[in-house]
């Protein structure tokens, strides 16, 4: 099944359905994570899959937990999702493009790391000097490497809402002191590790967000998605340049289509035409080819 815009997985309760993910109960101490083809743009989303996207975001986060569990333990189970689900229909849609995981606490913040001055935080140092009341240098240019990365957190937004850029104290207030800090060290160790492997592929990791939770003894766990095209900004390394927003290995075709259309960037989203779809689609096979070198035909 190369194309699922929504599963249906009738032996288990559905607990949650995201932009991207639906999630599924299995038992009361494990989680079943279906990958869909859903495309969020401007926190909506599309009404048209992206074939791939899901196994390809899938297999991007497999590698990266693979390559950093020495840093800190992560939610999977390695169990294999297509033994928790019933018939060969149900199998079909989780086959690539799922994970089983503990359930634990997640943490009501995002942890982002970045690396460049680029987005929001490119946005914010033109009105204040600074990101997230982190001053930086006087005279930086749009997607120019930070001095050093930076952790800015966020706060985690409804559906269809934008996330909230917060202060590190802020964070502090809302997840206590120590925990903030651990967050923080692990999530610049996290990006570092990161960027230089994925340096050394072509690819400039421009910035990151990470999400935690807790285990029932109070230890960090890393949960959700990491270092995929949808939860970081990839850039090809021969094509950056400061000053400018260098092209990434993302839903980039599907926002710039966007921005030539008079909509209000609210639900219902327009139609997007097959050649956006294809473009898009491909960027995010190239992001895993680079990254890993490997294609989805070669993933078992």
């Amino acid at each position: 099944m190369s194309v699922l815009y929504e599963s249906s997985i009738s032996s288990l309760p559905r607990i949650a359905r995201g932009k991207v993910r639906d999630i599924y109960a299995v038992g009361e101490d494990r989680m079943l994570i279906v990958t869909s083809d859903r495309l969020s743009a401007f926190d909506v989303i599309m009404g048209e899959p992206i074939p791939d996207k899901g196994r390809v975001l899938t297999a991007m986060a497999d590698f990266w937990f693979a390559r950093l569990a020495h840093v800190v333990p992560n939610h999977l189970t390695g169990v294999d999702p297509q033994s928790v689900v019933s018939g060969e229909a149900e199998r079909a849609q989780v086959r690539g493009r799922a994970i089983v995981v503990k359930k634990l606490k997640p943490l009501p913040v995002e942890a982002v790391v970045r690396g460049y001055l680029i987005g929001s935080g490119w946005k914010d140092y033109q009105q204040s000097g600074a990101v997230c009341g982190i001053a930086l240098p006087a005279g930086l240019q749009q997607a120019q490497q930070l001095p050093a990365p930076i952790f800015t957190p966020a706060t985690k937004a409804e559906q269809g809402e934008h996330d909230e850029n917060i202060s590190f104290e802020r964070m502090c207030g809302i997840v206590g002191g120590e925990i903030a800090a651990q967050v923080r060290a692990i999530s610049l160790r996290l990006y570092s590790e990161a960027a230089e492997y994925a340096a050394t592929r072509g690819i400039i990791i421009a910035d990151t967000k990470f999400e935690f939770g807790l285990d029932a003894a109070g230890r960090l766990v890393l949960i959700d998605e990491i270092l995929t095209a949808d939860s970081s900004r990839f850039w090809p390394a021969d094509e950056y340049k400061v000053g400018i927003s260098p092209p990434s290995f993302d839903k980039q075709f599907v926002r710039d289509y966007l921005e030539t259309l008079d909509w209000g960037k609210r639900p219902p989203a327009p139609p997007l035409p097959a050649e956006v779809i294809e473009k898009t689609a491909a960027k995010y096979r190239e992001a895993l080819t680079r990254l890993t070198g490997k294609t989805l035909a070669q993933e078992p």
